[in-house]
Parts: C-alpha cells; sequence; structure tokens
C-alpha cells in the first residue's frame, strides 16, 4: 500500500506513560493489516506548555491525538487546543470518566498512573515473597547483600515467620540462623550492619517455645535443645554474634509479629528513607 507511506501519525496524549492509549490505538489498528500509521507516545503531559507544544507538533503534521488525560482540567485544556487547531482528537477514557463521576458521586483522585503503579506493587510484593523463601534459613547466603532487611538468631526465635509478613509488605528478607559451635557465613558481615537484626528472646520463653515444638514432634525433652544451661549459651553466643557485626537487637518475648516488624521497618525506613529503603533489583 504504497500510498500510506507518509500517513499522518497518531499521537498518544497522557498524564501517565501512555500504555493503556497506546494499546487501545495499536488495537484498533492491527484492525487494518498493513497500515502504515506511525504512533508516537507523549507521556506525562501535566502543564500547559506541554499541551500547547504537542498540539503545534501535531498540527504542523496533520496528525491526529487520542488521548487517556485522567485529570479534567488537563483533558479540557487539550481538548480546546485541539479544536483551536483543527486537529482530530480522540478522547479514550472522557466518557467512562463523566459516567463514573455521576453513576458514584465521587471525585476521583485524577492520579495519572494508578492501575500500572499497583500492578508494580503487586509483583514486588510477589518477588520479595519469593527472595525471602529462597533465603530461608540460611538459604543461599552467599546472595544475602541484596536483602532489604536480614534477620538473625538461634532457633525458634521465629525468624521464618517474621521474614515471610515482612515479605508480604514488599520487603526481601533473608534469615540467617545461629547455631553454636558454627561460625556464621561471611556474607553477613559484609553487608551494611543497619540492615541486620539479631532477634533475642528470654530465656524462660524460648523454652517454652522449643518444649512446645518437640511436643507437638512427640520427641522425648531431655536434650540440649531445651536444657537451660545449653540455652543460655547459645543466646550469649549471638549477642557474642550481634555485637561483632554491629547488629541491632531486636527482643521478639512474647511480641505479635507486627509489633516487630513494624519497629524494624521503622528503624530501617528512619535510617535509609522511606523512598531508598528497597535494595535494587540485581
Amino acid at each position: 500500500m504504497e500510498e500510506n507511506k507518509n500517513m499522518p501519525p497518531i499521537y498518544v496524549v497522557s498524564g501517565g506513560k501512555g500504555v493503556a492509549g497506546h494499546t487501545i490505538v495499536e488495537t484498533m489498528l492491527i484492525q487494518y493489516p498493513d497500515n502504515k500509521i506511525p504512533v508516537i507516545v507523549e507521556p506525562e503531559v501535566l502543564t500547559l506548555e506541554q499541551v500547547d507544544e504537542i498540539t503545534d507538533k501535531v498540527a504542523e503534521v496533520n496528525g491526529a491525538i487520542a488521548h487517556t488525560m485522567v485529570n479534567h482540567e488537563m483533558r479540557r485544556i487539550l481538548k480546546e487546543a485541539c479544536v483551536q487547531k483543527n486537529i482530530p482528537h480522540f478522547d479514550l477514557i472522557g466518557g467512562l470518566s463523566d459516567y463514573l463521576d455521576q453513576t458514584l458521586d465521587i471525585r476521583p483522585v485524577e492520579q495519572p498512573g494508578l492501575f500500572r503503579l499497583r500492578n508494580i506493587e503487586y509483583f514486588r510484593r510477589v518477588r520479595a515473597i519469593e527472595f525471602t523463601m529462597a533465603h530461608d534459613d540460611g538459604q543461599q547466603a552467599d546472595k544475602i547483600k541484596n536483602a532489604d532487611v536480614i534477620l538473625t538468631g538461634v532457633s525458634r526465635t521465629g525468624k521464618t515467620p517474621l521474614s515471610i509478613y515482612m515479605a508480604m509488605f514488599g520487603w526481601k528478607v533473608a534469615n540467617v540462623p545461629i547455631i553454636p559451635g558454627i561460625e556464621p557465613p561471611p556474607s553477613l558481615f559484609e553487608v551494611d550492619p543497619r540492615r541486620v537484626f539479631s532477634l533475642d528472646i528470654s530465656i524462660v520463653f524460648l523454652i517454652a517455645q522449643r518444649s512446645n515444638r518437640l511436643h507437638r514432634m512427640g520427641v522425648q525433652e531431655e536434650s540440649d535443645y531445651v536444657n537451660r544451661r545449653k540455652v543460655r549459651d547459645e543466646l550469649d553466643y549471638a549477642k557474642r554474634i550481634c555485637e561483632k557485626g554491629g547488629f541491632t537487637m531486636v527482643n521478639v518475648s512474647n511480641k505479635p509479629i507486627e509489633y516487630s516488624a513494624n519497629r524494624i521497618i521503622t528503624m530501617v525506613t528512619d535510617c535509609f528513607g522511606a523512598d531508598k529503603w528497597q535494595r535494587d533489583e540485581v
């Protein structure tokens, strides 16, 4: 179709990334095989100056505009500019937005990209859970540098449930067990110590936790696992590891998971900033 070689472009104008508008336009164009219409996305259009610049450019090439402006005022400004400059324009969401305004009788938040942000948040949580499960109980210790938070402590201090709880909120958590007579992995002392939290617990509460576990397993309690002197040695060893690494000790004795998680999250965000606590994806 030689005559379509220099077809005027369709500009997708959006206050967000323009993904939805681009998808709609391409979905329509695919119904016209071999068309040569270029599609150009103009994202994050938030000012009158941007509207003027884009509509001037579109008018010059006799193009058309398809837009997904969720902000009512910016939508109005764009439409008026298109009418003034005789630009064909297609409002891809305005009709539905007006209908929802009337039906729901509430004002929309008018924030571009919310759907995309929600998807990003969802997948961030999924990745955090996958990471946390893969780095539970000392697994892949050589990669804990990629964690947002590292938990450490002796057996039955609740490292795994606390890790998973935090992961559900998008935190990539690794946990490393402290075992007397076994040196922790070198990687534990190579990460930023401000991200490492040693879970401390009262000896009475810890022995009770371990006794309950043995009871559920049908195992006799006459073992070092619940021997008071041995358990005290374990806790003292964990404390020495904590001091050696310069880690933060968090007492979890009889504390709900939510409390311990909120405390750790608050310390990390206070330290690194509410928008910079997350480690870069690798």
